[in-house]
């Protein structure tokens, strides 16, 4: 693990909690936070996942996870965030990238202002 990532995720914990301001955290750990909404999901009887962040052994990983069931946000992840996206709902730093902060904050604040969408489109 890199000295760097614990300055990421906190830097990174701060972005989703300002850019999510209406979520439920549910895990705060200096290696793991997690952000769920405040209203339960009909399938599983949970609150639904909105973001986590973790430290992993190469990367800090920061998912935003409406992006599994919202096209639209997916159309909405910007090019410069491509590159460091794994999967569906991951995007991984390994050094401090104030820019590509700014656009994960764009993007993670259109997630939480699309709650509505996600709620429909999982149900509750």
């Amino acid at each position: 693990m890199s000295d760097e990532f614990p300055a990421i995720f906190a830097t990174l914990r701060s972005l989703m909690l300002e850019a999510a301001p209406g979520m439920v955290v549910t895990n705060d750990t200096p290696t793991n936070f997690t952000l769920k909404t405040p209203w339960i999901e009909a399938r599983t009887k949970q609150p639904a996942w909105f973001g986590w962040i973790a430290i992993k052994k190469s990367y800090v990983a920061y998912h935003i996870m409406p992006l599994y069931v919202l096209a639209a946000l997916n159309d909405a992840v910007p090019p410069s965030l491509e590159k460091r996206r794994q999967g569906k709902t991951c995007f991984n730093f390994k050094k401090a990238a104030p820019a590509l902060f700014e656009d994960l904050r764009a993007l993670t604040t259109l997630a939480a202002q699309t709650e509505p969408d996600l709620r429909t489109a999982i149900g509750t």
